[in-house]
C-alpha cells in the first residue's frame, strides 16, 4: 500500500477519518495520505429569481484549497515519520469521480468518515460516504465518528455465503489480508429458523480463504445488521469487512437508511470491497 485518499468536508468526522488514515498508513507502510475535497459549483438556472446568490468559481476553489491547507496544518503534529500529507481540490461530484482521482493519484484505498450525530449531519456526511461505498471500485474504509485507530489485528468478514467466492475480487481481498495478516473471523448471520449451512458455498469460501486460517461463526439474530455489529463489537474486531452485492443481504444493508444503521450504530470501522 502506497497512497491513501481521504475525501473531506472539513467536519470533525472528516478530521477523525484523516487521523485514522495516518495510523493505517503507519501500519501498512503507506508513504502518502492525500486529503481530497470535491467542491460543486451550482450552475444558475435562468428561470430562478435573481436573488439566488451567484458563486464565483475561483472563490469556491480558493475556499476549498484554504480549507485543505488548514486541515493539513492541523494534522501536521500527528503525521508519523516517513509519511507525506498532500491535498487536492476539484470541481467534481465526489462519488461520480472518486475512482478517476484514485487512478490519477495512484491511491490504493479510500478512507472516509461517517457520523451518527444529528439527522442533518447524517444526511450531509452519511450520504456522500454511502454513495462512494456503493459506486467506487476501490476498497473503502468507513470510519465512525467515535472510532479511534487501532492496528488491524482482527477482522470480522460478514457474508451471506451465497456465491461469495464467485463474486469476491480475490486478488484485492488477498492483498489486503496479506497486508494486515489478521485473525480472520467469517460470520454468517441468519434470522432465526433459517438454515445456515451451504456446503458447496462453504467449500468454495474455504478454498478462497484457506491461507488465512479463517474461523467460521454462525449466529441467529432477528435483525441481521444488529447481529453483525453486535458480534464484531463482542469479539473486539478492529475492522468489519463486507462485500456489498447488487442482490442479496448487503443490497438491503446498503440502502441509505440501512447503511446509516450499520455505520452509525457501531464504532468498528467498516471495510467495503465491491463485488
Amino acid at each position: 500500500m502506497k497512497t491513501i485518499i481521504v475525501p473531506t468536508d472539513f467536519s470533525a468526522t472528516a478530521y477523525n477519518a484523516a487521523r485514522y488514515a495516518l495510523g493505517l498508513a503507519q501500519q501498512t507502510g503507506a508513504t502518502r495520505v492525500l486529503l481530497y475535497h470535491a467542491y460543486e459549483l451550482i450552475v444558475p438556472i435562468p428561470d430562478l429569481p435573481t436573488a439566488v446568490p451567484m458563486v464565483n468559481m475561483e472563490d469556491l476553489k480558493a475556499s476549498s484549497l484554504e480549507g485543505l491547507q488548514h486541515m493539513q496544518a492541523e494534522l501536521a503534529p500527528a503525521v508519523p515519520a516517513g509519511i507525506t500529507v498532500d491535498h487536492r481540490a476539484d470541481n467534481h461530484l465526489l462519488a461520480a469521480n472518486i475512482d478517476q482521482v484514485c487512478r490519477e493519484e495512484g491511491a490504493d484505498i479510500i478512507v472516509m468518515g461517517i457520523t451518527g450525530g444529528s439527522q442533518l449531519e447524517e444526511i450531509l456526511v452519511g450520504s456522500n460516504t454511502v454513495d462512494v461505498v456503493k459506486n467506487s471500485s476501490f476498497p473503502v474504509i468507513v470510519v465512525p465518528t467515535e472510532a479511534v485507530f487501532r492496528p488491524v489485528k482482527k477482522i470480522v468478514f460478514a457474508c451471506d455465503l451465497r456465491k461469495v467466492a464467485k463474486t469476491t475480487r480475490k486478488e484485492l481481498l488477498h492483498g489486503l489480508l496479506d497486508e494486515f495478516k489478521p485473525e480472520l473471523l467469517v460470520l454468517n448471520v441468519q434470522k432465526e429458523g433459517k438454515e445456515h449451512m451451504h456446503p458447496e458455498e462453504n467449500q468454495e469460501l474455504d478454498n478462497m480463504l484457506h491461507n488465512y486460517n479463517p474461523q467460521y461463526h454462525f449466529v441467529d439474530h432477528p435483525n441481521v445488521v444488529e447481529g453483525i455489529t453486535g458480534f464484531a463489537e463482542k469479539e473486539g474486531a478492529d475492522l468489519l469487512l463486507i462485500i456489498p452485492k447488487k442482490h442479496g443481504l448487503f443490497d438491503s444493508i446498503f440502502k441509505r437508511s440501512h447503511t446509516s444503521r450499520i455505520a452509525f450504530n457501531t464504532n468498528v470501522p467498516l471495510l467495503s470491497i465491491h463485488e
